[in-house]
């Protein structure tokens, strides 16, 4: 066996007063691919800083063997005192280093080496950082959180990247699909201390939930045992005639245990306070056209967007996903082409730069607006603390200015006022940026039952394909500031553009939408319907009906209480062909829907 590039051996650290890690350890072996994963605040940045020697423990061994190459990549990276990119870039070599990389690295990752790295955009700068770490070609790279403001294309090839790396790594992430593609080792820092899995982040969840019952299961078994001491000795005939000291210590011993076991952190609660809802048609844009300095942002775009929709916005970063989005709700006057709002829409959004939240207030005051100690969620008052609470801020946090908060503190805080005001149109402009998993899972529940409209950008991939019913992005093939409308998710529009063999075509749009009067233009192959798609258009609608017939009557057989007992063969036939007639239907509205919406592309 190799022997590990890097070993942390029983890290203990203190902070405030309160243990961050008691006994934690990490061995990292050559070409390992390591997540390391844990809760906002558990403590991942500090420990992977620990890892590069930048922060002292205050107990345990780092070991680094020698002449290994590290670099770390920060989540806030700094360039002052650089004239250049390309200085900043050459900074990450060693003295016997030749940076033979760089020229390639800066073509790959979009960067242009005699520009001035002020002022670069959070994107702009985290390419920088990477091509930075990546220069000298390290034998161990330390990556915490690599993927923030990084758009697709980009985590696209960084991934590709690091796979072919000969670099062991190391990484913090909240992006599942990153994660879940490139490691193969799990590190999980869980209450100070760190778990070790041989295996991916893909397994990860299923075996953290496991080790949590397990725990749940251990802790019913001792309250249980707790219950039997204390009625022994209430009620033992023993302890009537005399204490049994050492049982009775026993007991203390138990009570202790349950007193001082460290649970897991709760999750978030979370509900978005929904408005009355909105007209069928949320949002109708109609030949919408922007440009910023001569430079087309949208051009000659028509979008539906009805009630329900859910719409993910994609693209290389300076695409204009924040310019469309501020179209379509109205925050910018397009050039040319009309946006009309449908009747009763009531708006609340969340932005990528969290701007609202001033830093010098108090978190409560960032809630109420300074109005007091209550807030209206949803139409009902609520005092701020509980509603705090609900999104894992303690109440020595409640009362500290918004500048004290962590990057996963400020991301809770935002969502907390925003799902507080009643909405039926959300406007999410990156909400997963800086969020744990625990807590993008259960934004993902709240947005997956909310009923209004959605209206989301987003480089998570994972989060995309969950939550979104199409897709919106740009299609340079087809000429500056055109966007067009896939049904599904990013892995849905990444598979019909290669289906329809490239950028610049792609299946109709409304296949997962309510109208088809979003569908794009159709391939250039589909001339016309065949008979075999007219004859199923035309008779379709007669089996549907049929079918609905069916299920109906298979419905009342079955809503017969007594009929699974009188006679189970009749109850198990009926359940057997009323899944079969809901499987029929819901194929024939598919392929209807589809059809339906190739006709209406071909005439239009």
């Amino acid at each position: 066996m190799a022997a590990p590039l890097l070993s942390l051996t029983d890290i203990h650290l203190t902070f405030g007063g309160d243990p961050l890690f008691s006994g934690a350890e990490m061995m990292i072996a050559p070409r390992d691919r390591i997540a390391v994963v844990g809760r906002n605040g558990s403590g991942k940045s500090t420990f992977l800083k620990i890892a590069a020697g930048l922060v002292e423990p205050d107990r345990g061994d780092r070991t680094l063997q020698n002449g290994i190459t590290v670099r770390y990549l920060e989540q806030d990276p700094v360039f002052e005192g650089f004239a250049t990119i390309e200085d900043v870039v050459r900074a990450g070599l060693g003295p016997a280093d030749d940076g033979m990389l760089i020229p390639q690295l800066l073509a790959d990752l979009g960067l242009e080496g005699t520009a001035s790295p002020e002022n670069l955009s959070g994107g702009e700068a985290r390419r920088v950082a990477i091509a930075r770490a990546l220069a000298p070609d390290p034998d161990l790279l330390l990556l915490d959180e690599p993927t923030n403001h990084l758009d697709l294309p980009t985590i696209d090839w960084l991934e590709g990247y690091l796979s072919a790396s000969r670099a062991a790594i190391v990484t913090i992430s909240h992006d599942r699909r990153f994660l879940s593609n490139l490691t193969t080792r799990t590190v999980w820092i869980d209450r100070g201390e760190t778990r070790a899995l041989s295996k991916g982040f893909a397994q990860f969840e299923a075996w953290r939930d496991e080790v949590y019952a397990e725990e749940e299961r251990d802790a019913h078994k001792l309250d249980r045992k707790i219950v039997r001491e204390e009625h022994w000795l209430r009620y033992g005939v023993t302890a009537r005639r005399k204490r049994n000291v050492r049982r009775l210590g026993e007991l203390h011993d138990l009570r202790t245990r349950r007193a001082t076991l460290n649970r897991p952190q709760g999750n978030v609660q979370m509900s978005a306070s929904e408005a009355d809802a909105s007209g069928k048609k949320a949002i109708e844009a109609k030949h919408l056209s922007f440009a910023y300095e001569g430079e087309a942002i949208v051009s000659d775009l028509s979008l539906l967007i009805h009630r329900g929709d859910r719409v993910g916005l994609v693209g290389p970063n300076g695409a204009g996903k924040t310019t469309l989005l501020k179209l379509l709700i109205g925050e910018l006057t397009p050039d040319e082409g009309t946006v009309v709002h449908g009747t009763k829409l009531e708006i609340v959004g969340l932005d990528q730069q969290r701007a609202s939240l001033r830093e010098n207030v108090s978190v409560m005051d960032a809630l109420t607006g300074g109005r007091g100690d209550s807030i209206s969620v949803g139409g009902v008052q609520r005092h701020a603390v509980g509603y705090l609470k609900e999104f894992l801020f303690t109440p020595l946090q409640i009362r500290q200015p918004v500048s004290s908060l962590s990057g996963g503190e400020r991301g809770r805080l935002a969502l907390a006022i925003a799902l507080a005001r009643p909405s039926n149109l959300l406007v999410l402009d990156e909400p997963t940026n800086d969020l744990d998993l625990e807590t993008l899972d259960v934004l993902e529940d709240v947005l997956s039952t909310y009923q209004g409209t959605i209206l989301l950008v987003s480089h998570d991939r994972d989060f995309l394909d969950r939550i979104v019913t199409s897709t919106l992005a740009p299609v340079p093939a087809e000429g500056a500031g055109k966007w067009q409308d896939y049904p599904g998710g990013y892995t849905d529009m990444l598979r019909q553009r290669k289906q329809s063999g490239g950028e610049n075509a792609g299946k109709p749009a409304a296949k997962d939408r309510k109208s088809a009067d979003t569908a794009a233009a159709p391939s250039a192959r589909a001339a016309k319907l065949s008979y075999k798609e007219k004859f199923a258009l035309e008779n379709l609608p007669k089996r549907m009906a049929e079918l609905e017939t069916e299920i109906a009557r298979h419905e009342k057989t079955l809503a017969d209480p007594s009929l699974f007992m009188s006679d189970n063969a009749a109850f198990q036939s009926a359940t057997t062909a009323l899944d079969k007639a809901r499987t029929e239907l819901e194929a024939a509205e598919e392929e209807w829907l589809e059809l339906e919406v190739k006709r209406e592309a071909l005439e239009g």
